[in-house]
């Protein structure tokens, strides 16, 4: 997905393609399309599947980051999309999450890395990354394949802090991996 309502694409031969659609919304729905088309080409879904369908601007988000989501959750039943399960969309409140706190599906934590605001993603989410064999009562079937497309609204990156050059550092800057919280229960905050 490319401003200007393009897709771009490569085909069996590593050929690339690009498609020009005369609406946002056309290029949207042909994303989707896609989306699906791979879901079902697939032998077995074992990871998420994204598809970005808006790009937004600024940073990508990652662990860490706290973002505010409008969404809607469709089950995924013969070869497409089924009934929707649970939207916020026309609602007043927007879910409000941390990445990588672990308060959302594991699927969701997978395939919202790397957006950015304003940004649009189509997620398809195999049973063991969202609810399992347990699935929930009344809403998800057991071992239900799920469809969520997301839109992240508002986003607030990990603190920075001040490095010993007096610059601004990023922890996205250091090459040093992620603190892991030590066993005396005090973290590297």
């Amino acid at each position: 997905v490319q401003p200007n309502n393009y897709s771009t694409f490569y085909d069996d031969q590593r050929q690339n393609w690009s498609i020009m659609f005369e609406s946002e919304k056309a290029a949207m729905d042909f994303s989707k399309q896609v989306c699906i088309a791979k879901c079902n080409s697939s032998p077995a879904l074992d990871s998420v599947l994204c598809q970005d369908l808006l790009l937004g601007e600024g940073q990508g988000v990652e662990g860490g980051d706290s973002l505010e989501i409008a969404y809607t959750g469709w089950l995924f039943q013969n070869n497409g999309l089924g009934q929707v399960f649970d939207s916020n969309v026309n609602k007043d409140k927007l879910l409000r999450l941390k990445l990588g706190s672990g308060k959302v599906i594991k699927g969701w934590e997978e395939g919202m890395v790397g957006m950015k605001k304003g940004g649009r993603r189509y997620l398809i989410i195999p049973p063991a990354w969202a609810y399992g064999a347990q699935g929930v009562a009344g809403r998800v079937p057991p071992d239900s394949t799920l469809v969520f497309e997301v839109e992240v609204r508002r986003v607030k990156l990990v603190k920075e802090c001040s490095g010993l050059d007096g610059h601004s550092v990023s922890s996205r800057d250091s090459l040093a991996p992620s603190p892991v919280p030590s066993s005396d229960g005090f973290s590297a905050d």
